[in-house]
Formats: C-alpha cells, sequence, structure tokens
C-alpha cells in the first residue's frame, strides 16, 4: 500500500473534505461528553440552542465571530503564498491600541463618517507595520518568520500593557489599567437594536468576497498562489517573490489589525489586555477549517463561534466543563488536517 498524489482533485471532494472533517471532530468530541457522564446529543443540541437559541445568543455568536473572521482571512491570505504568520494576535492588539490612541489625541472631533474609515484604516496599518518585521528578517537574513512573529506576539502586547498604564491610561478606570475610550461617534453602527451586533459583521463578510476575489480573478493572486505553490518557480516564471510577499504580508496583516480596531470600536469601546481571548491563534484553526478559502472562512468563524457560545449553555444545563468546546476546535483542526492530505493523495494498494 502507498500514497499517490493526485493528479486532480474533484470539486465535490473539496467541499465535501471539510464536513467530513467537522463531523469526525464531533464524533470524537462526543467520546468526551460521554465519559464526563452527559448525554452526547443533548449535549450538541444545548450546544445550538446556546449559540442560536435566542435574539440574544444569536447576535452574541456573530458578534464573537466577526474578529475570527477578519484573523482567520489574515492566516488564509499569508499560508497560501507560504508566509506563515503566526502573529495575528500582535497584529490585532497593535490595530486595537492604535485606534485608542488615534481617536483620543488626534483625530476625536472628525466627524463620524469621516472618523471611522479613518480609524479603520489606521488599526489596518498598525497590523502592516508589526507584520513587515518578520518579513523583513526572513527577505533580509533567511530568518525563520514562524518564530519571529510568534515572539513578536508578545512584545506587542506587553507593548500594550505599557501603553494603557501609562500614556493611554483611562483616568476615570479606577487604577484598573484599560486605555481611553474611543469618542461615542467613532463607535461602529450598531445592526440589531438592544444587541452588541454591529457593523462590522459585515465588513468581515465584505473583505472575505473582495479577498476571493483578489485570489482568483487577479494577477496579484496568481502571483500569491504561485508563490505558495513553488516559490523557485515561481521566480523563474518571472514573478517578483519579494515584492509579491510584502504586498501578502500588508493584505494578511492589515486584516489581523482592522479586526482589533473593529473590536474596539463596535464591541469594547477600549483597549485592555485581555481583549482578545486568543483571536489571532484561534484564526489559524479557522483558516485551516477553511482550507484556505476566503468564503469558507465565514462559516468555519461561524462554526467556531458556534462552539465557544454554545458550549457555556451546555456547560450550564449538564455540568460538564466549557473547555470541551476547545478540545472540539482542536480535533476539528486535526481531522481537516488528516482530510486536507487525503484530498491530495489517494491510497493505491
Amino acid at each position: 500500500m502507498r500514497f499517490e498524489r493526485r493528479e486532480h482533485r474533484p470539486l465535490y471532494l473539496l467541499i465535501v473534505t471539510p464536513v467530513i472533517a467537522v463531523i469526525a471532530a464531533l464524533a470524537l468530541a462526543g467520546i468526551l461528553i460521554s465519559i464526563a457522564g452527559a448525554p452526547v446529543i443533548d449535549a450538541y443540541w444545548r450546544i445550538l440552542t446556546g449559540a442560536f437559541g435566542s435574539r440574544l445568543s444569536a447576535t452574541e455568536t456573530l458578534t464573537r465571530a466577526t474578529p475570527l473572521m477578519l484573523t482567520g482571512l489574515a492566516a488564509a491570505v499569508a499560508f497560501r503564498a507560504r508566509l506563515w504568520n503566526i502573529g495575528a494576535e500582535g497584529q490585532f492588539y497593535l490595530g486595537a491600541v492604535a485606534v485608542a490612541a488615534a481617536s483620543s489625541k488626534l483625530l476625536g472631533n472628525l466627524p463620524a463618517p469621516i472618523l471611522i474609515p479613518l480609524l479603520l484604516l489606521v488599526g489596518a496599518i498598525a497590523g502592516m507595520v508589526l507584520i513587515l518585521i518578520p518579513l523583513w528578517l526572513r527577505l533580509r537574513f533567511s530568518v525563520d518568520e514562524v518564530v519571529t512573529s510568534l515572539l513578536l506576539n508578545f512584545i506587542a502586547v506587553l507593548f500594550v500593557s505599557m501603553l494603557i498604564d501609562g500614556i493611554l491610561k483611562d483616568p476615570l478606570a479606577f487604577g484598573w489599567p484599560q486605555s481611553q475610550s474611543v469618542s461615542d461617534h467613532a463607535m461602529l453602527p450598531k445592526l440589531i437594536a438592544r444587541s452588541r451586533l454591529h457593523i462590522g459583521f459585515v465588513i468581515a463578510i465584505a473583505l472575505a468576497v473582495v479577498v476571493h476575489f483578489i485570489q482568483s480573478r487577479t494577477v496579484f493572486g496568481m502571483q500569491s498562489r504561485a508563490a505558495g505553490l513553488n516559490p523557485g518557480g515561481a521566480v523563474f516564471a518571472g514573478v517578483p517573490l519579494g515584492r509579491t510577499l510584502v504586498k501578502v504580508a500588508c493584505l494578511s496583516g492589515g486584516l489581523a489589525g482592522l479586526a482589533g480596531a473593529i473590536e474596539v470600536m463596535g464591541v469594547k469601546g477600549y483597549v485592555t489586555t485581555d481583549l482578545s481571548p486568543g483571536f489571532g491563534y484561534a484564526g489559524i484553526v479557522v483558516a485551516m477549517l477553511a482550507n484556505l478559502n476566503p468564503l469558507g472562512v465565514v462559516f468555519a468563524a461561524i462554526f467556531t463561534a458556534t462552539m465557544f457560545v454554545g458550549a457555556d449553555g451546555m456547560s450550564r444545563g449538564l455540568g460538564i466543563p466549557t473547555y470541551i468546546a476547545d478540545v472540539t476546535v482542536a480535533l476539528s483542526l486535526l481531522t481537516m488536517l488528516i482530510a486536507l492530505f487525503f484530498t491530495q493523495y489517494r491510497i493505491r494498494r
């Protein structure tokens, strides 16, 4: 028995693969739920109703999915070009604190139609700046960007902590380390009244469509795919590899920084060091579940948010740990990686 690379991957295989991977992950997680002493079907039903069983829970799930879509897009764009951006968490925080600083120190008096787009742009640029550091080290000194981008996450969070405990500290926070709040007219409009769901959800979906168009219908998209499939062959064919990777890095870091900006402007209104429960790292899982497809990222982000939000209701109702959601998402990633392998290879006897 041997593995043989497929010459062509049928479209149905690429569509069915993520579904099979998720079903396999749910089946494996069901074993753990059963060991915890809870009925498996009832547990998953409670997760579903906990995430979409009411107007409040549904809007909270979609609100939670919004930053996951953007960090998932950031990872998908970079990974497709073999730029291993593990620094979306740091880029998220830098985009968030850049928005807080710009709103409170520089642009706060502008009218909302001008202020909101400017702040979103500031957050995106902050994310771009951070990812260009590991890319420069890779292009100049051949330093592995996995290590540098990962370590920059900790530097970025410590930098944000210094700012919100120093020059950006809110004097009305009673000593709690948080930044000054963004101005009221800088907050993103709500999509549904009396909920936290904001227009950032629509922006994230629109960006997924735009990124899909860029990757499938533009010269830059072709060049980034070529850089990921075969860098040497891409250079031989005339693709400017360094320039292409810089554009990919700016797009990836910009999306991650934009996620931080939207989280501040749409939900929190200020920055703290616990602003992100791991959106940057979870974005990697979302991207892999979507098979690096920008449109698939939208559905993968909603699935991940469903598990995280619905797990709270399951835990309260059945008395089992909410960490089951983390395990399920992790298992989904592992089963997806295995499934992706079999989309590229077949077994020959």
